[in-house]
């Protein structure tokens, strides 16, 4: 396996959106939905999966800035 395909697959292991970047999609979910009590964490998770399969899918297509 080549050293660049080990860096990608550990890099996608390593991915986690920051805080705020759930945060605030999961409050745009919030506020979409009609603000409805009782539903932070389930737009908690929503927001992150979402993040991290737009993340996947940069990945695939090439879209990725390289941090190191």
């Amino acid at each position: 396996m080549s050293a660049a395909v080990v860096d990608l697959n550990q890099n996608e292991i390593d991915f986690a959106p920051s805080p705020d970047e759930v945060a605030r999609r999961a409050y745009f979910s919030y506020v979409n939905e009609g603000s409805p009590p009782g539903r932070h964490v389930q737009h908690w998770l929503k927001a992150e999966a979402e993040l991290i399969a737009e993340r996947k899918l940069t990945r695939v297509h090439g879209f990725t800035t390289r941090r190191k």
